[in-house]
């Protein structure tokens, strides 16, 4: 094996050195990135903080950074499905649908993981998706004047619930996990024929909650 002399030596070390400094500063630069990253993911914030998050209203502008969409508001925009657009708002904590033409919502809204506020209501909407309950963080549902018949029974799962607009429906039961909703407010079940027994029944398993109804109808469910 061949030796150093002094002057070489001299130049392998200084060329390992500046080896190990690329190697730190790559490092480096990997941890300010990987950090950087941390702050673009989602945070949940709190209503005041939410509230003061511009809204975006149009899609394409939207798509041009979509790490710093919080807030989407795409009412009457036609829509006939759910814009598969919209998975790519990884931040997403506020979304609004209304008045568009969306009859059913896929399993997959429930990676939104971030979303607390939600609304979809006169779409013709006819089945909210089945995994609902994953939307742990959701705090505000509106799916009012819609063709909804039931509510699935992870509806009971949205352990932060406060309010749930569901007003003018065409519900004809109730899920038993509707008790499970501890931090529920508000719920609005007018214009929805519901005799007086079921709505009791509600009144009485969601006891901390305002329910709004309508009169009670005389009929049977």
């Amino acid at each position: 094996m061949f030796g150093l002399d002094r002057r070489n030596k001299k130049n392998f070390v200084l060329v390992n050195l500046g080896s190990l400094k690329m190697r730190i500063i790559k490092f480096v630069i990997l941890i300010l990135f990987m950090g950087s990253a941390a702050v673009t993911r989602a945070q949940l914030l709190d209503t005041v903080a939410l509230e003061a998050c511009p809204t975006y209203t149009n899609l394409a502008e939207a798509l041009k950074d979509p790490d710093k969409v919080i807030k989407l508001s795409l009412r009457k925009k036609k829509y006939k499905e759910f814009p598969r657009e919209i998975y790519q708002f990884k931040n997403l904590q506020w979304l609004d649908l209304s008045k568009n033409a969306i009859k059913e919502l896929p399993d997959s809204v429930a990676e939104f993981k971030f979303l607390q506020f939600f609304s979809i209501s006169k779409n013709g909407l006819e089945r909210l998706p089945l995994n609902i309950g994953k939307l742990k963080n959701l705090k505000y549902i509106n799916v009012n004047q819609n063709n909804l018949t039931r509510l699935p029974y992870t509806f009971g799962d949205l352990e932060n619930l406060e309010f749930a607009d569901l007003w003018s429906n065409s519900f004809d039961e109730f899920p038993e996990s509707l008790k499970n909703l501890k931090k529920l407010r508000s719920m609005d079940l007018r214009n929805i024929l519901i005799p007086k027994n079921i709505q009791q029944g509600l009144e009485s398993v969601l006891p901390k909650a305002i329910i709004y109804f309508s009169p009670p109808c005389n009929c049977s469910w």
